[in-house]
């Protein structure tokens, strides 16, 4: 099996490669070749029993997504974006990247003439106010922000490509992934993660919105499991509706905050210093606070079921399970 990954040199794709080179197979399927792609060289990791390649290049450039599926990988993970903040900062950035990228992407397999399984990362982005008290996954599409609104477009291609033959395509609306390792990006729901991660490290965090403000949440081990459980899932258990909400744990950012004093103390909580930031309060209240995600439970996809788990989580895989006091 030939897996390909685009945007392998973010947290989420860095994460699916270590897991996939760990496990040596998708599924009952020896990997035989991988090829990780982002705008930066990925790094290729040590240890893979198979091959793998590494390419720097921009999806959004006449010729690389060509280049990328010449050689027919059957399982591609198409993983590159710019993120929420800087999409909404940089309009022309944004829909360049995340539209025409994923478009010529698409473009290039219809071209190759073959249907590769296409696990494409979305996003709850895609919804937009008034909402329902949970988020349905038949719920109206009308995003209220530039990345929502590529990232809708993104989905109705994924599912027109596949009803047309071109591709067999399954599209994972991410919840805010949390807590995420490494340094702050430019995406607005960064302050989710940093809320906990700066804290536990030693450090002061910034928290820009209100303790009130809710959200759902899911851990990057959860996210690489639905990207897994995407790529091998039975296209005829999910039907012609090609586009799943994933599950995660609705909290506000006062349970957030509880949950880490729960794990971490008094002395860790301190460190997080409240600063309104309007533009990103903006953002982040257009997006939805709680999802109905029985189909994607239904077809085997799970996540944590409380906050702390996630917070555990972090500990367990990025802080070899050690709290700076």
């Amino acid at each position: 099996m030939h897996v390909l990954i685009t945007g392998a040199a973010g947290m989420i794709g860095r994460k699916l490669v270590e897991r996939l080179v760990r496990d040596g197979r998708l599924g009952d399927k020896p990997i035989a070749r991988m090829t990780l792609q982002d705008i930066v060289e990925p790094t290729a990791l040590t240890g893979a029993h198979f091959a793998v390649e590494t390419r720097a290049g921009d999806l959004s450039l006449p010729g690389e997504a060509a280049a990328l599926v010449a050689e027919k990988p059957d399982v591609i993970f198409h993983l590159a974006a710019v993120v929420s903040g800087e999409a909404e900062a940089d309009f022309d950035k944004g829909y360049r990247v995340n539209l025409d990228g994923t478009r010529l992407l698409l473009e290039a397999i219809r071209a190759r003439a073959y249907s590769p399984r296409v696990v494409y990362a979305s996003s709850a982005a895609v919804f937009g106010a008034p909402f329902p008290e949970a988020i349905s996954d038949d719920f109206h599409l009308t995003p209220l922000t530039s990345y929502g609104t590529a990232k809708a477009i993104g989905e109705l291609l994924l599912a027109d490509y596949t009803r047309r033959g071109f591709l067999d395509g399954i599209g994972l609306r991410f919840p805010t992934i949390c807590v995420r390792p490494g340094k702050p990006n430019k995406a607005a729901s960064g302050f989710f993660s940093g809320i906990i991660r700066e804290p536990l490290a030693g450090e002061e965090a910034v928290l820009p919105v209100p303790d009130t403000t809710r959200h759902t949440h899911a851990s990057p081990r959860a996210a690489v499991n639905f990207l897994i459980d995407a790529a091998m899932i039975d296209g005829a258990k999910v039907g012609p509706r090609r586009n799943l909400t994933m599950p995660g744990v609705s909290v506000t950012v006062a349970e957030q905050i509880e949950a880490l004093r729960k794990i971490g103390g008094d002395r860790v909580v301190s460190r997080i210093k409240r600063k309104p930031d309007a533009t990103v309060a903006r953002i982040v209240g257009s997006w939805p606070e709680r999802f109905d995600t029985r189909r994607a439970r239904e077809l085997g996809f799970a996540a944590e079921t409380d906050f702390a788990e996630i917070i555990r989580i972090h500990v367990e895989d990025e802080l070899q399970g050690k709290i700076a006091s």
